[in-house]
């Protein structure tokens, strides 16, 4: 059971680190302006579903070994670097396409999976989680396994219902601003760009882990 006293403090607490723009928020924007809010919305279940990957892990204790062997955080990084870097790649050649040939959409399976792996592949949401969530766990209210879940369900339920607000706003927007071929073509670029500097920024926490 949660200490109720440590609610308003631990709701505000998620609401200043999850309104804030991040990596997820970036990749969520840039995959509905892309294609469309269904995606964007889809981007952030998706997003969410990783999320519970990492609190069930870093309840686990998970987090205490990706902090003391490097060589695991490195392989994850990088595993991420590259699956950004390709979805950058493809995005790009696709929109240079759109102009000249109507492209399929990708099926929601393949968003939700997209954005699945995308966040399991930034092994530093479980060491956040397994620094944060502790402070409002209290001892004496019961199993602290059961009061980390429970903490971790409401930050994923937080999380959702914003990341869901800004993956349908940006999809309308860009719904709006893609009725022209040049519009689309525009936007797809900038989406592959922001997915190429997620993927740098993956890559700086390699060559710099501790300026992260």
């Amino acid at each position: 059971m949660i200490d109720p006293a440590v609610l308003p403090g631990y709701l505000t607490a998620v609401l200043l680190v999850t309104v804030p723009p991040g990596p997820d928020n970036a990749y969520i924007v840039a995959v509905a302006v892309d294609r469309g809010p269904r995606a964007g919305v889809l981007s952030a279940l998706g997003m969410s579903l990783g999320m519970v990957v990492h609190v069930t892990a870093a309840s686990l204790g998970l987090a205490f070994l990706l902090q003391s062997t490097p060589a695991a955080l490195t392989v994850i990084r990088l595993g991420g670097a590259a699956y950004l870097t390709w979805l950058a790649i493809t995005t790009l050649r696709t929109a240079r396409q759109s102009g000249l040939v109507a492209q399929p959409a990708p099926s929601d399976r393949r968003i939700l999976g997209q954005a699945v792996l995308t966040n399991l592949t930034n092994p530093k949401i479980i060491v956040f989680f397994a620094a944060f969530l502790p402070q409002f766990v209290r001892p004496g209210n019961g199993p602290t396994g059961v009061q980390f879940l429970t903490l971790g369900v409401i930050f994923l339920l937080v999380g959702l219902t914003w990341d869901s607000v800004i993956g349908l706003f940006a999809g309308r927007l860009g719904a709006t601003l893609r009725r022209g071929s040049r519009a689309a073509t525009v936007l797809g670029i900038s989406a592959g760009a922001t997915f190429g500097v997620l993927a740098l920024l993956l890559i700086l926490q390699i060559v710099h882990p501790d300026a992260t």
